[in-house]
């Protein structure tokens, strides 16, 4: 199944990568100082997404370490679109997560579950 195909791919992606956390969790990011990451949230190191950085990830504290979701976002401030991988997010963590990407007027999000 074609599904099947694409959540294995997300899997070998983030097996073969390091992960970098670069936003803690309770940090504020550096441009807009009303965006808490309340996950922590970081990237995959060589790789390459829609704005020209590594592929975007939220670490959760599940220690599974399990891909579950992903997080489609579009930006309508800096007019981009990309995904970022859910890796052990509870679903309370994954709430947070929806929510930080829907709250401004000019990102908007949905979670793809597997």
């Amino acid at each position: 199944m074609k599904n099947d195909e694409f959540w294995n791919a997300i899997d070998k992606l983030v097996a073969e990568s390091e992960i970098i956390i670069d936003r803690p969790k309770g940090t504020v990011h550096p441009k807009y100082p009303g965006f808490v990451y309340h996950v922590d949230y970081g990237y995959l190191k060589n790789t390459t997404s829609m704005d020209n950085a590594g592929i975007d990830v939220w670490i959760g504290s599940d220690s599974s370490q399990m891909i579950d979701a992903i997080m489609c976002t579009v930006d309508l401030l800096i007019r981009d679109s990309e995904i970022k991988i859910l890796i052990g997010c509870t679903e309370a963590e994954k709430e947070l997560v929806v929510r930080t990407h829907n709250k401004s007027q000019y990102m908007k999000g949905i979670l793809i579950h597997r």
